[in-house]
This record gives C-alpha cells, structure tokens and sequence, in this order.
C-alpha cells in the first residue's frame, strides 16, 4: 500500500519544511486523516531508518543502537529488532527516564524484548566492534543542552569510528534554530520522518547531520494538501523560475541593471556585482563609481557601462534603470551617503547590500521595493543586537528584520533564508564552507537583481538567484574543493544554473 502511493520525495529531499514545534500535531493530523495508528507510523520510521542504514553500509554485522526515554527511542527499537531478524548482532543501550515510556515506545520495547532483545544500561560498556551507530537518543522537541546520561553517549558517538545514522534529528541539535546548547551527534546521515525542519537545513546543521533524507512515512497524500511554512529550496527547483528564453528576445527584454558602489580601493567588489549581473543574464548593466575605477573595470569586463558617481550622471541612471542595485565598494563617507539618499527616492524595484546596509542601520526606513541581502554582522547592526543573537535563531531574525524594514529580506549563512513582507519564507539548501570568502555577497548581489530584471518578483529573485549562486558554489567545490575557492570562479559555472534547462538535456 505505501508503496503505491504518490510519494515522490519519500526517502529524498522534500520541498515542505515545517517549523518542529508544528510536527507533532501535523503528525497526529495526517495519521487520523490516513487511519494510521502513532503506532504504525513509528513501525514505518523504524523500517525506514534500517533500510537506510542497511543500504548506506550493507556489509556491516554488528550495530549499536541507543535508545533515548521517548519516541525518538521507540524508533531506534523498531530498528534493534528489524536488524536482529536479519541475522545481524545488535547491542542496544536505554536511558532510563523518570516517568513511564510514551504508549507507542513502550509497545516498541516490549516487540523488542518479545524478539529476544536485550537492553542494557546507558553506562554500559560498549561492545569492542561496532560497524554502525544508530542514534534514536533525543527527538526533535529538545532545546536545551542534553543531560547525563546522553552526553555522556553523545561524547562517545563523536569519538567513535564507526559511521552514525541519526533518526529525525542528530541528537542535541534543536530542530527548530539548528543551534547546539550543548554536545550534539555528528552523523554521517539522517533521516528526517514525514517533513523536513528549519534546524536542519539552516544554523550549525551543516556540521551535525550529514547527508540528508527525508521519509513521509506513507503520508504523502495528506501532506500534499497541506500548505508548509516554509520552503526548502535547491538547483532542482531553479526550473520553476527560470524559464527557456523566446528565441526573439533582446537585451531590452531582460532588464536595465544599475549597480552603484565602488569608492577608491573597491572597484573589485563593484565590478563583481556588474559582471554576476551578466553571466546572470541581465540585458543591460550600468555601472556608477568612482572616476579612478573606470578604467580598471572596462579592462576587465568590456560590456559593462561604466560612469563616474556624480548627481547628473545618478539622475539620468536612475531614470533610465529597469531595477537599482547599490552598496558593494560603496563605503560611508558623505559620496556614499548621498548616492543612497537619491537611490531611497526611487519606486523602481532595488536592492540594497553591504554599506548601503550599514548607511540603513543608522537611518532606518520601512519600503517594500527592496530586497535587503545582510550577512549576520550586518543584520545585528539593522537591528542593534549582537551577531550572537542572529545566529542563536535565524528564522525569528529574518522575520523581524522584514517586519522592521519590509520587502524581502536574504540572511545570509550556512542554510541561508529568505523572508518577505507578505509571509513567505524560504531556506536555500546549497553552498559551501568555500563560500566563505571575500567577494561572494557581491556576486550574489549581481545575480539577484540581474533576475529582478528578467521579471522575476523580488521574493523569486531572491530565492532563485541564493541557490543559482550557492549551486555554482557547489559546483566549483566538486572541481577543486572549497579552500581557495574565489568569487570569479563561480562566473565559468553559473551559466549551467541560470539556465537550468540545460542541465536536464
């Protein structure tokens, strides 16, 4: 039965994320709605989680499974018996909790105990080979630092050879935040059960859970009539919003881009924006800067248009621009100050990065033509608290600094969000530590509103142009890995993804 239905994304990566808080009531929804027992869903979590691991490593013989005092434990159980009946040698540990088992893991553990199981203390010693750890300790309702005894066999899982498959979540990573108030598995897998959460996709995730798959448990019909919070976005999707182009277009048709930026010393980080703006597919690219980057920047990407920053030359761009981008290079003196105060006039889409977000942090204003596009440190300055706190919940801070600034907000990072005005919300689900250079964030700026040009509304723009830049991030890092990566290694690679009808022939 569950194999017939349509559950295309089961055990791969769904598009729907639901905020963890939400997952047990969605649960209890969807089972009532199908006539599945809470039962006969963690039968289903259990039998996923062992064909994953059977798959993932098919010649190891002997698992260990720890079993946390919840349904996260139940899980792990349906796996200790799953595997045991395959022949292979399982050792399974149970933390003792101070109130009675959950009803569905209760009936776990006495099917496992049925079977001949053997459940022994969370003290005792671990068996001297082990080929694969199973982490059922602690589910996706934790939010504080684990007690003993499960950072104690978290310790022992990081340090432990053997690879480790985590179910739903590596245990002592918040499944809403992605943050670790104390020790956390790293795992090598993890299967999230019938929805994905923001806390695996976004915060320190990248550094806990591994590869990561998804299982709908055989609710595939109910949730497709559901409507997620949120949208896990990746270079699959890119189809949906970049479409083949009429053979008959001109430059006319995809968009007059003017970037603005680029003080002394900075032509870099302008030029960067101009050329992403491009390869991205922008139909036109005016560049206003200062007078002694004119020359660098025609040498080095002959298309673009290239001007010296002053009143008359920013009137007439202004009015001759499709969609305004401005901040890379653009530095704070009074030449910054009065480009942007002009640029604030327009009711053209616009978007505003690097200084222009440190100018908007001191004069603060409320537009929904803009997308906003601030790294951590940029967005504690929009909203006067410590980068700390941005990262301690990335979710609750792009939606406060769209409530505060309007228009779409791109908080950037590892599992980057995109949050508009009207309520829609987004993780891009690409990119790399290679990333992690100067430069990116103006390209980034190229794309986005290169794509804004080509008619995509802002909150599209932005979440198309977040995973075309992080997709081609990806790809560099496949050729040559992720130290050393540049900014203008992602030009030869984002044609594939900005046009990704490609890829598919």
């Amino acid at each position: 039965m569950r194999n017939q239905e349509v559950e295309a994304n089961a055990r791969s990566l769904s598009h729907s994320v639901w905020p963890a808080q939400a997952m047990r009531k969605l649960e209890r929804d969807a089972a009532d709605s199908m006539g599945v027992t809470l039962y006969e869903l963690m039968q289903r979590a259990g039998q996923a989680s062992y064909e994953l691991a059977r798959a993932q490593w098919p010649q190891a013989q002997h698992w260990l499974i720890l079993c946390g005092h919840g349904n996260n434990g139940g899980d792990g159980y349906v796996v200790a018996r799953l595997a045991q009946a395959a022949g292979l040698n399982v050792t399974l540990l149970a933390c003792v909790g101070n109130k009675p088992l959950p009803e569905e893991a209760r009936l776990a553990q006495e099917a496992w105990l049925a079977a001949g199981g053997v459940i022994h203390a969370a003290e005792a010693a671990w068996p001297e080979q082990i080929d694969v750890i199973v982490d059922a300790l602690l589910g996706t309702g934790i939010n504080r630092a684990p007690a003993a005894p499960y950072d104690y066999l978290i310790e022992l899982t990081n340090a432990h050879a053997a690879p480790v498959l985590a179910i739903d979540i590596p245990s002592g990573l918040d499944a809403a935040t992605g943050t670790t108030p104390g020790s956390a598995v790293i795992a090598h897998h993890t299967l999230s059960m019938i929805a994905l959460k923001p806390g695996q996709l976004t915060g320190k995730a990248r550094d806990y859970v591994g590869q990561l798959h998804c299982d709908l448990l055989g609710l595939g019909a109910y949730l497709a009539g559901e409507v997620a919070p949120l949208s896990r976005y990746d270079a699959k999707y890119l189809t949906h919003w970049l479409k083949p182009r009429r053979a008959t277009s001109h430059k006319g048709d995809h968009g007059r881009l003017l970037v603005i930026g680029g003080d002394t010393g900075t032509a870099g980080a302008i030029r960067m924006t101009g050329e992403a703006a491009l390869r991205s597919g922008a139909g036109l690219v005016r560049v206003l800067t200062h007078e002694d980057n004119i020359g660098p920047i025609l040498t080095a990407r002959p298309e673009l248009m290239v001007e010296t920053l002053s009143d008359k030359s920013l009137d007439h761009a202004l009015e001759w621009a499709d969609v305004i981008a401005i901040g890379p290079g653009l530095g704070q003196r009074d030449w910054a100050q009065q480009a942007l105060k002009k640029v604030a006039t327009s009711e053209k889409p616009m978007l505003w990065d690097a200084d222009a977000l440190n100018l908007l942090a001191i004069n603060q204003d409320y537009r929904q033509n803009r997308i906003i596009t601030p790294h951590p440190g940029e967005a504690a300055r929009l909203l006067g608290v410590k980068t700390a706190e941005i990262e301690h919940d990335r979710l609750h801070a792009a939606q406060t600094l769209v409530k505060q600034y309007g228009g779409v907000v791109v908080l950037k990072g590892a599992g980057t969000i995109v949050a508009s005005a009207v309520g829609e919300m987004a993780i891009a689900d690409v990119g790399n530590a290679g990333m992690a250079s100067g430069g990116m964030g103006d390209v980034l700026t190229g794309i986005i509103a290169a794509l804004v040009g080509q008619k995509l509304n802002l909150f599209e723009a932005a979440c198309a142009g977040c995973v075309a830049h992080g997709a081609a991030a990806d790809a560099a890092a496949r050729q040559r890995g992720t130290r050393g990566m540049l900014a203008t290694d992602l030009f030869e690679l984002l044609w594939q993804f900005v046009n990704p009808e490609m890829i598919q022939q």
